[in-house]
């Protein structure tokens, strides 16, 4: 509903800005705004400053008449929160996790740490949804992930069905790059005006979440943006965990920057590498980041290298989609400037010069944050189209209408 939307994205706006924003008569604009008023989902806040003639009433969304629950599921931990119908993050909490032990453990897990945030808030709202990320690929219609590489067990496994038994509320499921994206477009000014825009991860995985006029572009099944599976030449013969051969991620991810790391220090190319090796018996991509900002010219050189990589694959994305922002996500871009460095390099001189002459490349805005931010306006979105606002407004909020995330998706978002 056009004008929900528009109480929500500009909180405090009035009847005569909501007729002059969306072109509606006064009439219709009142009996929306009753309808509204009536279901709990909007209340007047006040009246603002008049141009002559009684002052107008503010409105704004009833924030506080339920939660979203936002779920952020890595391959080595994950965040859970809550938030109000806003977006507010109210309680969160994070916790390492294995995604390899599978879903009855992982989930096992998001479920506790949900009751236990629920228990924290004092006469807590009813649960409107959940979203949640996961580092694989989902079939967003059934919420179900599709032989994802790192996530054993969890091929078709029902999670939207699980966590809608668990707590009789709407269930959304997507990719965790597509969740970093929306999580950026949501509550980055920046992203949120560039409106098309590419969120790269460089982290265990390599993915791009894709948004085309400040929605998320999923494709047919859900799939669209998993560029860590690209095939590059130089990755020659290098087997991936996918597996096919010569993958982008097999090279420039996480794991590719341990193996390089580790074959290093074993042949003696990087003192720095070598003493961590020693010390934990293993090394991963945060060693290799942790060595480069002590200015091992080794490890600098193995993320520049994985920038360069990463930046060929995107130069031909940029060329292809002309976004006006590429955001840079993930634990090996956040941990130094040799990645971020080597991706303007390689987008600037390999991609077309149309393509580039609007174009900034930026690492994300909200750093960790994006994950959880997404996984809650992943439910907000949703629960708030207006195909699915129809469904359960006559019931004055979809909790316990776990239903309401069944059917076709409601377009590109």
């Amino acid at each position: 509903m056009a004008v929900l939307d528009a109480i929500r994205s500009r909180p405090g706006t009035t009847h005569p800005r909501l007729v002059q924003q969306l072109g509606l008569g006064r009439t219709v604009v009142s009996q929306r705004v009753a309808r509204l008023e009536a279901a709990g989902l909007v209340a007047q806040d006040g009246l603002a400053p008049s141009s002559g003639g009684r002052s107008p009433r503010r409105l704004r969304l009833r924030r506080n008449a339920g939660l979203v629950a936002g779920v952020d599921i890595g391959a080595t931990g994950m965040t859970v929160g809550l938030a109000d119908l806003s977006g507010s993050v109210l309680a969160a909490s994070r916790e390492a996790v294995d995604v390899a032990d599978g879903p009855d453990v992982v989930l096992g897990r998001v479920e506790r740490l949900v009751e236990d945030l629920l228990a924290r808030l004092p006469a807590p709202p009813p649960l409107w949804g959940i979203g949640v990320g996961v580092p694989g690929p989902v079939e967003f219609a059934t919420s179900r992930p599709v032989a994802p590489p790192i996530m054993p067990g969890w091929d078709g496994y029902p999670v939207r069905e699980r966590l809608a038994g668990r707590f009789a509320a709407p269930v959304w499921v997507d990719n965790d790059v597509n969740v970093l994206a929306l999580g950026e477009v949501r509550a980055n000014p920046a992203a949120a005006e560039a409106g098309d825009l590419l969120y790269v991860k460089i982290g265990t995985g390599i993915g791009a979440g894709l948004v085309s006029g400040g929605r998320v572009h999923r494709g047919v099944n859900g799939c669209a943006g998993d560029i860590g599976h690209v095939a590059v030449a130089e990755a020659g013969a290098v087997s991936c965990r996918c597996g096919n051969v010569g993958c982008l991620e097999a090279v420039a991810g996480g794991a590719a920057l341990a193996r390089e790391a580790r074959r290093l220090a074993e042949r003696g190319g990087s003192p720095a590498l070598a003493e961590a090796l020693a010390a934990r018996g293993g090394l991963t991509a945060a060693d290799v980041t942790a060595a480069a900002e002590r200015g091992d010219p080794a490890a600098r050189a193995l993320l520049a290298r994985a920038g360069r990589l990463v930046g060929g694959t995107l130069a031909t994305l940029v060329s292809f989609y002309n976004p006006g922002l590429v955001v840079l996500g993930g634990g090996v871009v956040h941990a130094g400037d040799q990645v971020l460095a080597a991706v303007r390099e390689s987008v600037y001189r390999r991609s077309l010069p149309l393509a580039t002459r609007m174009l900034r490349i930026e690492l994300s805005a909200l750093g960790e944050a994006a994950g959880l931010t997404g996984a809650v306006h992943l439910v907000l979105d949703s629960v708030f189209e207006a195909e699915r606002l129809a469904r359960w407004l006559p019931w004055g909020s979809p909790a316990g209408h776990p239903d309401v995330a069944c059917g076709p998706a409601p377009g590109p978002a």
